[in-house]
């Protein structure tokens, strides 16, 4: 079986145009080859500002919105988060998410495509990629930034430049490197917390 990748759309905000930059990439993903990939859409879940009582830490989730959102993010076995950039960081709908779980990001790698104005995105995915090591997440160096994006937008749709597909297969290659080289202590740490949730 192919390893899961989950590519979450970070933004949540109304206009977005996060869901046309995901259904390309998922689309040049499964052309790609290497995973099983799926979208994940952070709107879905609603999640509100952190609104658990106990540490995530605990996994003693007590709302429907953070089980769903925990079975989402356990079944993955790497991440690529399709970002914007808000005031040169991340949209807090993503740190939101993240903040959320704590045992379910672990020894797993993550990539970026990201978006925006002439940066393209980067100084939000510097700043995350900090973050995600504290999840004890694996941030590649590889990614997929695209400056001045709505140039590349018709009807919708993005129509991608080739730069894009050049730098999302070398990312592809990379995540897949660090997936399978973290296949097993992710296998062991799952294993670790099924058998603390039969014993709680």
């Amino acid at each position: 079986m192919k390893p899961k990748l989950h590519i979450i759309i970070a933004s949540t905000r109304p206009g977005r145009i996060g869901p046309s930059v995901a259904e390309w990439f998922r689309d040049f993903a499964d052309e790609h080859g290497r995973f099983d990939p799926v979208l994940v859409d952070l709107a879905d879940f609603n999640l509100p500002v952190f609104n658990e009582p106990e540490h995530p830490r605990l996994r003693n989730y007590h709302h429907a919105h953070t089980k769903a959102w925990s079975d989402s993010v356990a079944e993955a076995d790497a991440f690529v988060f399709v970002t914007p950039e808000y005031n040169f960081g991340p949209p807090p709908s993503l740190l939101n998410a993240l903040n959320y779980l704590v045992a379910e990001w672990q020894y797993t790698p993550a990539g970026f495509v990201s978006y925006g104005g002439i940066s393209g995105g980067l100084r939000a995915v510097q700043m995350t990629k900090q973050i995600l090591t504290t999840f004890k997440v694996m941030p590649i160096t590889e990614g997929v930034p695209m400056p001045m994006v709505f140039q590349n937008l018709e009807n919708g749709k993005l129509k991608p430049a080739e730069i894009y597909r050049t730098s999302a297969a070398a990312m592809l290659d990379e995540l897949h490197v660090w997936t399978e080289a973290l296949k097993g202590v992710r296998s062991k740490h799952k294993a670790s917390l099924e058998r603390k949730a039969e014993a709680a």
